[in-house]
């Protein structure tokens, strides 16, 4: 292993977490370089090894005993600006960028189409894999194209926008081709002083009490006004990285969203009589916020069992309460259970749940 000359054993992963849960790797490898990466996994695939790829951390839940093979930590730096072909600006970002940083460092150019995603914590290269939104945007919105590497033939690949798949938090490496690819680069096309997409009922309203729509206008004023308050909104409900914050020790939302079709949706207002749920209509189908089902479910904000409990200011964030990974999965499938229980409709987890192998 001498190209990998950070190479390390028996790292523990619960810092690299925003849980900050998690047993040892037994083989930890941060890489700066394409090199660095292919190697490390020719390396693994030669000692048979399994390998976890992991950025900033912040939607993966390891294991209390860790994990048996290779840790690949993508750290891969770079950051360009150029004008785009079609029109605006195209944004290349490595994979082991900060997102809001990146984030940031576009709303001070004036670039719009990423602002309502400030504050999400995690790297560029996870961004494509779940489809990442928030407050109105999604990725797909501005996404032109993600570069990577085939995990076992080392060669580079490329995908368009429509190539990704892109669902409601979902895409190809998210599921057909999940874990057969690696993202080193992402690229985005994003509107030079271009006007801010208010398109969440809760930013517009928050943003009418402090500064008024009319006087929004577009460019990198207004742009900065709505990652203003996309951060505010975000602190209250401590989903923004703060180590002093013990609600902040999770991995944000814990579920996605059920999207239902319309004779699931009846079937749920059946069983609710009167009391109707809140809903929207999307391009999958009805959604109804999964917040309301596990708190109505008998889990409301500041819940605990154990070492594991749900944030005291958001309903979907199950926090580390100085417990284990095994607590937080049994708080889950505990909350999952009565969901279906209550009304019929079965929970997806969105963090990513890494066995020890």
């Amino acid at each position: 292993m001498d190209r990998l000359s950070r190479l390390q054993t028996d790292q523990p992963l619960a810092p690299h977490t925003t849980m900050q849960l998690g047993g040892p790797a037994r083989y930890f490898a941060p890489c700066r370089t394409l090199e660095e990466i292919r190697y490390a996994l020719g390396w693994a695939a030669g000692e048979k090894l399994p390998v976890q790829v992991l950025g900033g951390g912040s939607n993966l839940l390891f294991a209390d005993e860790g994990f048996g093979g290779l840790v690949l930590k993508v750290e891969l730096p770079g950051l360009r600006f150029a004008a785009a072909p079609e029109g605006g600006v195209l944004v290349e970002a490595a994979a082991g960028q900060s997102w809001d940083g990146l984030v940031e460092e576009c709303v001070r150019r004036g670039l719009a189409g990423i602002e309502c995603l400030a504050g999400i914590p995690g790297l560029v290269g996870a961004t494509p894999i779940q489809n990442v939104g928030a407050y109105g945007q999604e990725v797909k919105d501005t996404l032109v194209e993600v570069r990577g590497l085939d995990r076992q033939s080392l060669e580079p690949v490329a995908w368009t926008n429509e190539a990704c798949g892109f669902a409601y938090r979902q895409s190809r490496f998210k599921g057909a081709d999940k874990d057969r690819y690696l993202i080193t680069e992402v690229r985005y096309r994003l509107e030079p002083e271009g006007e801010p997409q208010i398109r969440y009922p809760e930013l517009r309203r928050h943003l009418e009490e402090s500064v008024g729509l009319q006087e929004l206008g577009r460019g990198r004023a207004a742009l900065e006004v709505v990652r203003g308050g996309v951060l505010q909104l975000r602190r209250k409900k401590s989903m923004v990285l703060d180590p002093h914050d013990p609600d902040a020790r999770s991995v944000g939302s814990f579920f996605l969203n059920p999207v239902l079709s319309e004779e699931a949706f009846q079937a749920l207002k059946v069983r609710l009589g009167e009391r109707l749920p809140p809903s929207f209509a999307s391009a999958e189908g009805i959604k109804v916020p999964a917040a309301w089902l596990v708190e109505q479910a008998g889990f409301p904000k500041g819940y605990r069992r154990g070492g594991a409990g749900v944030s005291t200011k958001h309903t979907l964030a199950l926090v580390n309460c100085g417990g284990t990974t095994r607590q937080v999965l049994e708080l889950a499938e505990g909350i999952r259970g009565q969901v279906r229980a209550h009304f019929g409709v079965s929970l997806e987890m969105e963090p990513v749940i890494v066995p020890y192998q």
